[in-house]
């Protein structure tokens, strides 16, 4: 059964950093891709960023140059470096793996706020 577990979200202060990472249970190189989106208060989910198994990684334009995504194929994780964190940063936020199906976590919250 594969499950997403994230974890990293919390209460940070703007120009803060912090990492989120994603836990999954079964080899990630099950997957053709692998990302995060965000869900704000009243807002749609977006995207957020995306690393396929080959080829490029893409970002949001609204994250771009603040936000990072990697994966460690060892552990089975995916990660999401943010930096100069900013209070509209402030969302649910999910891992997603795409494989046979569409795998979701179940969110971490993150707020900015001073």
């Amino acid at each position: 059964q594969v499950q997403l577990v994230e974890s990293g979200g919390g209460l940070v202060q703007p120009g803060g950093s912090l990492r989120l990472s994603c836990a999954v249970s079964v080899s990630i190189f099950s997957f053709s891709s692998m990302g995060w989106f965000r869900q704000a208060p009243g807002k749609q989910r977006e995207l957020v960023a995306f690393v396929p198994t080959i080829g490029r990684t893409t970002y949001a334009d609204n994250v771009s140059g603040r936000f990072s995504i990697s994966r460690d194929n060892v552990k089975n994780t995916l990660y999401l470096q943010i930096n100069n964190l900013k209070p509209e940063d402030t969302a649910v936020y999910y891992c997603t793996a795409k494989g046979r199906v569409d795998y979701w976590g179940q969110g971490t919250q993150l707020t900015v706020s001073s």
